[in-house]
């Protein structure tokens, strides 16, 4: 039996945002089948500790297999990407690595258009002001895939610093965006979606700031400790996320855990929404949140899409 084998170069050629939310939106679904299963995030480190990678693994009823995302903070400096990733499918039948997909840039996709997905039904349909915290590689896709599903005019970019901003700004403008810099208060204020995508253990804004009818994404926070959305917020707002059980675990949703287990407030999967076995935004005063730590199924349904558009692909060989 031979392995299928996708290359960072190959997987990054054939990603689009289209096949990243048509993939993430089925994998939400399968989340909340039966027939799935989301096994228990696994984070480890390399031999420098500061060198950090996590294994998520999980099965649907086609598919099962492991995603490793790798976290070097130093690659910063030799000119390479900090994050990176490799998803591996099993062949059911035998028990053996079926399929190797390099997935670095599919990443940045993948986690992108599972916010796009969650703000496509969660946002208000006249949402067209968006607030992102944070300048790094993942801030960028997160941008160009809300701007897809729903009428953005204007984005407020809020940065650590004035050069890591200005430096985004051209990156938006590269893909065709035009940002702003705004401080957090006035960032807050003016949004109609708020993405956070930065690696912060402590709340980036308070939660007075967010008016009635804003829709909040926070992808951040996918490991125990990580934090950046207000805890005051989370019990303000009607909350949903990608996996109820991971979430809690390692989620933001890790921050009001003892509120979920008393029933004080409810955790909502995306999955049941996507499904109609949910109710969304109830109205336009709704305050909703999406909390998204990234789950395994996701990697899997887009490794296997990568996979088929490959071998339909009359320039490749599979």
């Amino acid at each position: 039996m031979s392995v299928r084998y996708l290359a960072e170069a190959d997987s990054a050629a054939l990603i689009n945002e289209d096949l990243a939310y048509t993939a993430a939106r089925d994998a939400l679904i399968a989340a909340v089948s039966p027939q799935a299963e989301v096994f228990p995030a696994v984070p480890g480190h390399g031999s420098d500790p500061r060198n950090r990678f996590t294994v998520k693994s999980g099965a649907s009823q086609q598919l099962a297999g492991v995603k490793i995302g790798s976290y070097w903070p130093d690659n910063a400096d030799l000119g390479v990407p900090r994050h990176n990733s490799v998803i591996l499918l099993f062949d059911q039948e035998h028990g053996r690595i079926g399929a190797v997909v390099e997935a670095g840039v599919v990443n940045a996709y993948r986690t992108a258009a599972a916010d796009a997905v969650a703000a496509d039904v969660l946002a208000r349909e006249d949402a067209s002001t968006l607030t992102i915290f944070g300048t790094g590689h993942q801030a960028l896709y997160e941008c160009a895939a809300v701007t897809r599903v729903r009428p953005i005019d204007t984005i407020h970019v809020v940065a650590r610093t004035r050069e890591h901003g200005e430096t985004f700004l051209a990156r938006l403008a590269a893909r065709g965006l035009t940002g702003r810099l705004s401080a957090p208060e006035q960032a807050c204020r003016a949004a109609d979606i708020i993405v956070t995508a930065t690696t912060a253990t402590a709340p980036l804004f308070d939660a007075a700031w967010v008016r009635p009818g804003t829709h909040v994404a926070g992808m951040g926070s996918d490991a125990h400790g990580k934090q950046e959305l207000p805890r005051e917020l989370l019990q303000a707002a009607r909350l949903f996320c990608d996996l109820p059980a991971q979430a809690v675990r390692i989620g933001e949703a890790q921050h009001v855990a003892d509120l979920i287990a008393d029933g004080t407030l409810a955790l909502i999967a995306i999955g049941d929404v996507l499904a109609g076995r949910a109710e969304g935004r109830r109205s336009g005063q709704d305050i909703t949140l999406f909390d998204s730590s990234g789950i395994a199924l996701q990697d899997l349904f887009i490794a296997d899409a990568l996979l088929r558009a490959d071998a339909s692909d009359p320039g490749t060989t599979p």
